[in-house]
């Protein structure tokens, strides 16, 4: 039905579309059809509101299609001209009513594409949506979908003619079957003699091949005669010719399986490659071991109280010294990848083997990205050095063996799964160069392995050696005596049953009567004939080749699946997958409890702290000690320069007053004491400042360090960091060196500050003065407590404290005040008393029986004098307070004389230079550098697990660290029971 909307049929019929030159125009209401008027006039204001519009237009429209087509009756007194107007009308009315039905049959189509678009759309909806299981098909095959080129590949196929070219004449066949049937129906003898020329005829003109030519006349006459004699093919050339047919074929049908089954194998390939994003079984059964082999590498390094870790199950290998045990792995893992010896022993530590299958043959370590392909002999050779370098590395000084596991995985088509731990052999005697516990712990090492109730035995004896010198034997009895979970496998079974002289002894081996542990299975394998350069291929062939041609199978001593390692590798691996459904399920119970208990203790003991294990932590700490460092940047000038000013002169001031203003200021000259001085100075300035300057500065730096870091910690800070931060702050200070460049330009610096004398202002020369007095009351202070020791206690201090004066301290008592009345005789004495001054004093004190020696006295008279000097310089300090006017105008006034001041001044500006130079050395470059000491520690400390681990300790690490192991081992362990479940 022709769907319009409201007026569509009175537009329609308003709407007369003209053909001709493909012009529309508009016809007046005035002249259309009255049934037309009708139509407008009724539904144009949609009087009619319970019948749709659309629909009565249509029907007014269709009808009206169907009205008679003549000519109105021209009106009375139009004339000629009324009736050709009324000629000229009627064509285009016919015109319109033709066109009319374009638009219907359009309109149709139109209404008809839309039902059938609709109905489409509803049959898609009721659909399921196939989105979901894209999955089905695999990536890889998607992505070759894409890019696949059909026109290329329909080009590059060949033609139908060319295909049947290459089958064969069918037709033929069947005439050769009919003759065969025929020939044997009728009993003709195919020994009859047939010339060669027929025959060789016979079978060119079956195979369809043109006749040789003759090369005379004599052999054609010769043909032509065999003709006639011969008129019939010979039946012996026909039965050939067939058995040509056939095996013609059956050696094109070979090719084509051959080449089909190498197709197979690339595909098989291809889909072992894409197995993580093909085929959800073959990705099940590829990654079941990876998950199994990860639970117990995380096993390996865990280290808890609750000692469940052991009881997962693996294959041990365990075996006397040099029985055939890595012999027997490398073939199970088709590759030799271990390293080998001859006699001494090689395995030195517990090397844990991964065996899963693989598109590539090839082998990688659990901390590293290599691969090592194991199809090549360069691979080989790197991989059985870097295991001999790792079992090296992992033993200890003073050892012989270790029991670092070292985690290996190895991949391959046709490798069984399972996970084996290749052990230390079994010694009898600690030979020259073993440690003397070897043999002890080789023991002890086997028995932790194997006393796991849930590992599967593989105990590995040489089948060369007498049995009564077994030791692995009588060691896996005692661990296993029921024999539940040991296979037992006996080695050089070809040495055995040529040295042996009764083979029934093998045969009382394998069946378990001559040992007397028990087992669940006991095989016996040839392992090569001994040589290092064999291949696994080779190795493989000699085994099968032995056992075919040996007595112990065609007697019946052995039976067929006691043999090969082929046959004892699907026994381990069967064992083991059977071990580890029964008890994985139950071990994931039990780290389900050991975390629940340890998450107990931790809400009860740090109920508000996050459970951070110690990498975290360090994460932490690192990030608290940087703020701290970049701290130092933040200092300002100021204080930097105030600090080290300070520091500068505590260091200094000593050298300073003693060595320099002293002895300067004791000469009672003016021109004595200013050459002194610049002597004095330049020599210190040479020598020693610069020196001091730095030591200053890099102290500095470390105690701002160390009080930026002592501030972070009282704000709330961990104190669990206390021992990490100061091992980083005393390795970043030890690697820090001073930048040497530095000391040379302050030297001149230095020098060039001490030269200048000039003071320009009051206000330095007051700061000078000021300086002065603070630096003397702070030495006649400290001299004056000289003094008092020496002396002992005052009368006050003996009276209120009960305390009395020493026999020493009596006599320099004495000799103090025999010398203060020496001073006050002499107010200008010199800084060194005389030898008969001396006397002078020690005969009054003798006097006053005093015994004392003349060092005594020097050194009494020493710190009186001192004090004495520091006294008048203190007072002539005030009276230079007015002397800048007599400075500045250089008047000589011997009483305002300050050179002493002047020196001063000289010594402080130094300092205020001297810090800012170090300031800014300090805040460009040092706490940079700083700064990237301590990275560069913080990197090292954290690479090296064994100084975090010494570094952060305490019981809520351990337990953060057991917590975050348990958790991952039954996340990962329930991760390999739902794949184990899927499997099933």
């Amino acid at each position: 039905m022709l769907r319009v909307g409201d007026k569509a049929a009175c537009m329609a019929c308003r709407n007369l579309v003209s053909t001709n030159m493909g012009v529309r125009f508009r016809v007046p209401l005035q002249k259309l059809h009255p049934l037309s008027r009708a139509i407008h006039h009724r539904y144009s204001g949609n009087s009619n509101p319970q019948r749709p519009p659309h629909r009565a237009a249509a029907r007014y429209f269709t009808s009206m299609s169907r009205l008679p087509m003549r000519p109105p009756k021209p009106p009375p007194g139009s004339g000629g001209r009324g009736h050709q107007q009324q000629r000229n009308f009627w064509a285009i009315r016919l015109a319109a009513r033709l066109l009319k039905l374009r638009y219907i049959l359009l309109g149709s189509a139109v209404g008809g594409g839309y039902t059938a678009k609709k109905t489409y759309e509803e049959w898609k909806d009721m659909l399921p949506d196939f989105s979901e299981y894209n999955w089905v098909i695999p990536d890889f095959v998607r992505e070759l979908s894409n890019q696949i080129d059909l026109d290329k590949l329909t080009k590059a196929l060949p033609e139908i003619e060319e295909i049947v070219k290459l089958l064969p004449d069918f037709d033929k066949i069947g005439e050769n079957f009919s003759f065969l049937k025929s020939l044997l129906s009728s009993g003709v003898s195919l020994g009859s003699e047939v010339k060669g020329a027929s025959g060789l005829r016979l079978l060119l003109e079956t195979t369809g091949d043109p006749p040789l030519k003759a090369t005379d006349s004599s052999a054609e006459a010769k043909q032509d005669a065999n003709d006639k004699q011969y008129k019939k093919p010979s039946d012996k050339e026909k039965f050939d010719q067939l058995q040509e047919e056939l095996l013609r074929t059956q050696l094109k049908y070979q090719r084509m399986l051959e080449r089909l089954e190498k197709e197979n194998k690339e595909l098989r390939k291809v889909v072992l490659q894409k197995d993580d994003k093909g085929i959800h079984q073959r990705k099940v059964k590829k990654s079941l071991i990876d998950l199994y082999s990860e639970v117990l590498d995380i096993l390996s390094d865990y280290d808890a109280n609750y000692n469940t870790q052991d009881h997962l199950p693996r294959v041990v290998v365990v075996g006397d010294q040099s029985a055939g045990k890595t012999s027997v792995l490398e073939m199970i893992a088709q590759a030799r990848i271990f390293p080998r010896g001859s006699g001494e022993m090689m395995t030195r530590s517990p090397v844990k083997v991964t065996l899963s299958e693989g598109p590539h043959h090839v082998a990688m370590f659990k901390d590293s990205g290599r691969e090592f392909d194991l199809t090549k002999e360069d691979d080989l050779a790197a991989l059985r050095h870097e295991i001999e370098l790792r079992m090296r590395k992992s033993v200890k000084a003073g050892q012989t063996v270790s029991c670092e596991t070292i985690s290996l995985s190895v991949k391959g088509p046709g490798i069984q799964r399972m996970v084996l731990v290749d052990l230390p052999g079994v010694i009898s005697t600690v030979t020259a160069g073993m440690a003397a516990d070897t043999k002890d712990t080789i023991f002890s090492i086997s028995r932790a392995y194997m006393q796991n109730p849930n590992a599967i035995i593989l105990c590995i004896q040489d089948g060369s050696v007498d049995a009564e010198r077994s030791i692995v034997t009588d060691l896996v009895s005692q661990m296993d005596p029921q024999g539940k979970r040991t296979i037992f496998v006996l080695t050089k079974v070809d040495l055995a049953e040529k040295n042996l002289a009764s083979p029934n002894r093998i045969q009382q081996i394998v069946e378990g009567k001559l040992f007397p542990m028990k087992a669940l299975g006991y095989f016996a394998v040839v392992t090569g004939k001994g040589s290092s350069s064999e291949s696994i291929d080779s190795i493989k062939d000699y085994e099968e080749d032995f056992f075919q041609n040996s007595r112990l199978l065609k007697d019946g001593m052995l039976k067929a699946h006691q043999v090969t390692t082929k046959n004892l590798s699907l026994a381990v691996s069967d064992c083991f997958w059977k071990m580890v459904r029964e008890s994985v399920e139950q071990q994931a119970d039990v780290f389900k409890a050991s975390r629940f208990n340890l998450e107990t203790e931790w809400k009860n003991n740090y109920p508000r702290l996050r459970e951070l294990d110690r990498n975290e932590l360090f994460e932490k700490a690192k990030n608290e000690i940087l703020d701290e460092v970049i701290s130092l940047s933040q200092v300002t000038p100021q204080h930097w320069e105030a600090i080290l000013q300070k520091k500068m002169w505590e260091r200094v001031s000593t050298h300073v007053i003693e060595n320099i203003y002293l002895p300067a200021a004791q000469t009672m000259d003016s021109g004595t004491f200013n050459t002194t001085v610049d002597i004095k100075l330049k020599q210190w300035t040479d020598k020693q400042l610069p020196y001091k300057a730095l030591e200053v500065a890099w102290e500095t730096l470390q105690e701002e360090f160390a009080r930026f870091m002592a501030e972070y910690k009282g704000k709330d800070q961990d104190d669990i960091f206390d021992k990490l931060k100061e091992a980083v702050k005393d390795e970043s200070i030890k690697r820090h060196k001073w930048n040497e460049r530095a000391m040379d330009s302050l030297r001149v610096i230095q020098h060039n500050a001490l030269e200048d004398r000039s003071i320009t202002d009051k206000p330095q020369w007051d700061a000078a003065i000021m300086f002065m007095e603070e630096t003397l009351h702070s030495r006649l202070k400290d001299t004056d407590s000289v003094i008092r020791d020496m002396v002992g206690p005052g009368w006050t201090q003996r009276w209120m404290n009960w305390t009395s004066r020493t026999p020493d301290q009596h006599v320099r008592n004495e000799t103090k005040n025999e010398l203060e009345r020496l001073l006050k005789l002499h107010d200008e004495h010199t800084a060194y008393l005389a030898n008969d001054e001396v006397t002078t004093v020690r005969k009054n004190l003798e006097a006053r029986s005093v015994l004392v020696d003349p060092v005594l006295i020097k050194d009494t008279w020493h710190q009186l004098y001192r004090r004495h000097f520091l006294q008048k310089a203190l007072s002539h300090c005030n009276l230079c307070k007015r002397g800048f006017y007599y400075y500045q105008r250089h008047f000589v006034d011997s009483e305002l004389e300050c050179n002493d001041v002047v020196l001063f001044w000289r010594i402080q500006r130094m300092l205020v230079i001297t810090g800012n130079t170090l300031r800014q050395q300090l805040t460009n470059t040092e706490v940079r550098r700083l700064e990237k000491n301590v990275k560069e520690v913080l990197e090292d400390f954290g690479e090296d697990q064994e100084k975090k681990t010494h570094l952060i300790t305490g019981r809520r690490v351990q337990l953060a660290e057991d917590l975050k192991k348990v958790r991952e081992i039954q996340e990962k362990l329930e991760a390999f029971i739902e794949a184990l479940h899927k499997e099933k």
